[in-house]
Formats: C-alpha cells, sequence, structure tokens
C-alpha cells in the first residue's frame, strides 16, 4: 500500500503541473498531445500517468475544472444539501459509510494550549502529495498537506500546540492514512475515525456544517451560514472555514464562492480543484460509467 501511495503521490506532482496548464488555456480546451507536450512527456506516457491517479481519462477529468462547471456543481448540490440539512445540523456528518466522531476540546484545555497532551505526526505520501497527520490518544487533531518543506509544515503544527508533547511517530499514523482518503476515494470500511477539535464554539459549529455536505457536492460560504441559521454571517463563517485543521476529513475543500468559481484554498487552488474532481467522479461513477471523474 505503502508503493501504491507513493506512485499516487509522485503522479499527482504531474496533475498538478496539466492543471495549471488548463487553468491558463481552458479556454482553448487543449488536447492530451498540447497537454503531455507542455510536461515534456509522449502523450501516451501522460496517459497512463493520468489515468492511474485520476481512474478516467485527462480529457474526462480535465473538462470539468472550468468556471462553468463549477457553476454546475454549485446548482446540481442544491437539493442534495437541502436534504442533508432536513437531518439537523447538530448531528454529526457522515461521508460515505464511515462515520467521523468529533470531540472537542473542554474551555480549559482550549486555553492550556495543548498542555498534557501527547501528540504523535508522521508525513505520508497520499494521492494529493504529501500530507502531515497528527493524533492523540482521543482522535485526530491535524491534518495538512506538505506545502513549502516539510519542516514548516511540523513547525505549523508545534505553534498550533504549543504545551504538547510532540512525538515524531510514523508507525502510529500510517494506518490511518487509508481510511482517511478511502472516506473519498471508495472502500468505505472500518471503524468510525475520531477527530479531536479544538476552536472556538463558533468555529466548532462550522466544522460540523461542514460535515454534512457530501462528498461529490459543494455550497457557498453564504449557503453555508445560511443553513447555520446565520445568513448574516458569511464572513466570519469563512474565517473558520479557512481555520480548520483537519483537511479532508472536515472538507472545507467543498465550498466554493457564490459567483461559481472554485475559490482559494489554505493548500492551493490547484489541490482543491484535484479533490473536488476525485470526489465528484467516484459518487457520479453509475451516471458516468466511470470512476474518479468530477464536475468542480
Amino acid at each position: 500500500m505503502n508503493t501504491e501511495l507513493k506512485q499516487l503521490s509522485n503522479d499527482y506532482l504531474r496533475i498538478e503541473q496539466a492543471i495549471l496548464y488548463l487553468e491558463s488555456h481552458f479556454k482553448n480546451q487543449p488536447g492530451i498531445a498540447e497537454l503531455a507536450s507542455t510536461l515534456g512527456l509522449s502523450e501516451s506516457h501522460f496517459q497512463r500517468i493520468f489515468t492511474r491517479w485520476a481512474g478516467v481519462s485527462p480529457k474526462r477529468f480535465l473538462q470539468f475544472l472550468t468556471k462553468e462547471s463549477a457553476k454546475e456543481l454549485l446548482d446540481r448540490s442544491e437539493n442534495l444539501l437541502d436534504t442533508t440539512h432536513q437531518i439537523g445540523l447538530s448531528s454529526l456528518g457522515r461521508l460515505h459509510e464511515l462515520f467521523i466522531a468529533t470531540e472537542a476540546v473542554s474551555p480549559g484545555e482550549y486555553k492550556s494550549r495543548g498542555a498534557g497532551v501527547t501528540i504523535r505526526y508522521g508525513i505520508h505520501p497520499t494521492p494529493f502529495g504529501n500530507c502531515l497527520i497528527a493524533t492523540t490518544e482521543r482522535g485526530i487533531c491535524h491534518l495538512s498537506f506538505v506545502q513549502t518543506s516539510e519542516g514548516d509544515t511540523i513547525d505549523a503544527l508545534a505553534d498550533s500546540w504549543k504545551q504538547a508533547e510532540m512525538i515524531e511517530d510514523y508507525k502510529a499514523t500510517a494506518p490511518l492514512v487509508r481510511p482517511i482518503f478511502d472516506l473519498q476515494y471508495g472502500i468505505r470500511r472500518g471503524e468510525p475515525l475520531k477527530v479531536y477539535l479544538r476552536g472556538t464554539n463558533f468555529q466548532l459549529k462550522v466544522w460540523e456544517a461542514l460535515l454534512q455536505i457530501p462528498s461529490g457536492a459543494v455550497t457557498t460560504y453564504e449557503g453555508l451560514a445560511e443553513r447555520m441559521g446565520m445568513p448574516k454571517a458569511a464572513r466570519a463563517v469563512g474565517a473558520a472555514v479557512g481555520r480548520n485543521p483537519i483537511a479532508v476529513l472536515i472538507p472545507c475543500h467543498r465550498v466554493i464562492r457564490k459567483v461559481g468559481d472554485f475559490g482559494n484554498y489554505r493548500y492551493g487552488s490547484v489541490r482543491k480543484k484535484a479533490l473536488l474532481a476525485r470526489e465528484f467522479g467516484l459518487t457520479h461513477a453509475d451516471e458516468h460509467q466511470q470512476i474518479n471523474t468530477v464536475t468542480v
């Protein structure tokens, strides 16, 4: 499994370059030959790498990564989100057939900045590049993608839990990688994953609301605020979304702009598009008779 993830992680670097090129040239809808040429690859090699990562052809995947597709995805998500909302935002979210159980720190623990908490962390390959996972005995407390360097990523974790004891423990965090990403891409089995959240009451409510957005769907900051019963708090909701400490599991990448563009993401707009594209492809596999495409 580690070998497979390393290969997918390496493939993602090429996929990212292809998406970046498409962002600049999407109006011309570049073909496979053009995309392959920009990466210095043969067409067949590029096709093979892309299909291994995405599960579908580059053409099928990339055709969704445009502004018009973002608007379409937002439109088709509305009914799904309304149905989810009827369940009640106070209930914990469900992703596929795996549940995420959340446990928040107490006010005293929040102020202590992690004093008395032992955090074990490790950096692992994923289908979206390397990520840092950190866990406590009460659950996963952090998940972030490596942006600049592994050292900077670890420093950011340590800075957010200043008083906690930090232990690098690859073996402790490695078993979490597959369940985390299987939530998005297909195995859907196993015990519930627990997350250990530290934030203000308002932030916790926003992160809980994010759990109500099903895989393959998106909403806007305004829509999320309305579903929380706080229609005038879109800006504050956006700030809380941006401070989400556990990427992917708490799906802040599923919030896009009202104007129908994907918007920013702490770990890069390209990674956000890739996450949404893979999710849409999985949840709409029957519709497209394919696996892992996307409409973002």
